[in-house]
């Protein structure tokens, strides 16, 4: 199977967009066959929400989502936002705030994941995560 690319441009938006994005992976997973309301659904939806929500909280709101889905059913999502600073865990002081999960859950989910710097003239990064397709139902 060749690589298939769905782009969401957002344009750093933070009203409506963690459901926008919710439902624009919804569709491309549906059209990718992933089962509706499977785990591996669920936890790709959960994902994204948790990338675009920090986007949101800290970079000023998401510049684009890209899905990818390619060769040996891996989905690759990514987020860009105009901060530079790579994502990190909330400090042990900054604890008992609500929130501050969403690393945690990219680490026990997400297959793997990191961030990367925008080359170029415009800072910021893109956070991306991959995860394995779902296995076929018997």
């Amino acid at each position: 199977m060749a690589e298939q690319t769905r782009r969401l441009v957002l344009g750093g938006a933070t009203a409506g967009v963690v459901t926008r994005c919710r439902d624009f992976t919804r569709r491309a997973l549906s059209d990718w066959a992933w089962a509706p309301g499977s785990d591996a659904e669920e936890d790709a939806l959960l994902l994204v929400s948790e990338l675009v929500t920090n986007a949101c909280l800290h970079a000023g709101g998401p510049r684009e989502l890209v899905l990818r889905y390619g060769p040996g059913g891996l989905l690759r999502v990514e987020v860009t936002d105009d901060n530079p600073e790579p994502p990190r865990p909330r400090a042990a002081q900054d604890r008992t705030r609500p929130g501050g999960h969403g690393l945690v859950l990219l680490n026990h989910l997400a297959q793997t994941w990191g961030s990367a710097p925008l080359g170029g003239v415009r800072p910021g990064k893109t956070v991306w995560l991959e995860l394995p397709a779902p296995l076929p139902e018997p």
